[in-house]
């Protein structure tokens, strides 16, 4: 049998799959991503988890497709910088796996991969026009127009978690201020849920996750119900740009923060309602993503695809 490779690394887990005709998901092996060591011990890493799936699945091996956090070279298969990783700077992937396996190998920006998996064999199935937003930490995208993924002259193009929302606003890593990520995230929905709590005279919660905020949301407490209003209602204007930017047929919301559903969402579809283009906000369908933490593995495997080379 011929194989497939999609390789997610992480900040906290490599994760690998095994894939026949590139779609269908044989195995999967993860590991510890040695974040802070050399690059030599992660590629090692990726390596060995390769080698170990290869050994229980015998066949032929046809491609390795990686998605790899921050900014990358697609083209010469080379990762340029990640802020996952701190000593990683230029780092020739493509090259070294090649080298070791002797076949193809095509990396990408993880979210971009993210966005192929959902988009070949998710929630955007079927569809030319799409945005992924994965919300998780922070907040990430893709975009595809017309049947293919956008890169931008400098590879940022859908850094949409950079989108300024307020003039004067939370400070982002970026450089900026009042960026979306900045409060539609896990990081932005704990700082806005402590404001709250704040605001109505109630002691901190030192251990506050979305999760929790949700769960509180649930058992009616206000200053998680406000919480999620503000995210909610702030993504809602997001994506009504996104909406009158991009002509979306379908707007697809991942990452773990997706997890709050409707807490999170029926704020936003009705600013999207509310305020985006008619003919264009009625024809977008937003909904969540379906393949879960298999999204990355599924979309590395899709690089060699032809159809889904970046343009």
């Amino acid at each position: 049998m011929a194989y497939t490779i999609g390789v997610d690394l992480g900040g906290t887990n490599i994760k690998i799959g095994l894939f026949a005709d590139r779609q269908r998901l044989i195995d999967q092996h993860w590991t510890p991503t040695p974040a802070k060591a050399p690059p030599a011990q992660t590629l090692q890493a990726i390596t060995a988890g390769i080698q170990a799936m290869l050994a229980q699945h015998p066949g032929d091996l046809t491609a390795i497709g990686l998605g790899i956090p921050g900014l990358v070279d697609a083209q010469r298969g080379i990762s340029m910088f990640s802020p996952n990783f701190p000593l990683w700077q230029d780092v020739p992937v493509g090259a070294v796996l090649h080298k070791e396996f002797g076949v193809p190998v095509r990396i990408d920006n993880d979210v971009r991969v993210n966005t192929i998996g959902e988009w070949r064999l998710g929630a955007g199935q079927g569809e030319s026009n799409l945005v992924m937003l994965t919300i998780g930490t922070g907040l990430g995208a893709g975009v595809v127009v017309d049947g293919h993924l956008l890169r931008g002259a400098t590879n940022s193009a859908g850094e949409i978690g950079h989108m300024n929302m307020f003039r004067h606003g939370r400070p982002c890593n970026c450089g900026s201020a009042g960026c979306l990520s900045r409060y539609v995230s896990a990081v932005g929905i704990v700082q806005t849920y402590r404001e709250k709590r704040a605001a109505l005279d109630l002691p901190a919660v030192a251990a506050a996750t979305p999760k929790t905020i949700q769960v509180a949301a649930e058992a009616g407490e206000a200053a998680a119900i406000a919480t999620y209003q503000a995210a909610g209602t702030l993504l809602g204007f997001g994506l009504t740009n996104i909406v009158n930017m991009y002509n979306p047929a379908v707007i697809i919301i991942g990452g773990g923060v997706a997890g709050a559903g409707d807490w999170l969402l029926r704020p936003a579809r009705q600013v999207v309602a509310d305020h985006a283009l008619a003919i264009p906000g009625r024809a977008c369908r937003i909904v969540t993503a379906q393949l879960g933490n298999t999204a990355g593995m599924c979309g590395a495997a899709q690089l060699v695809r032809k159809e889904s080379v970046p343009r």
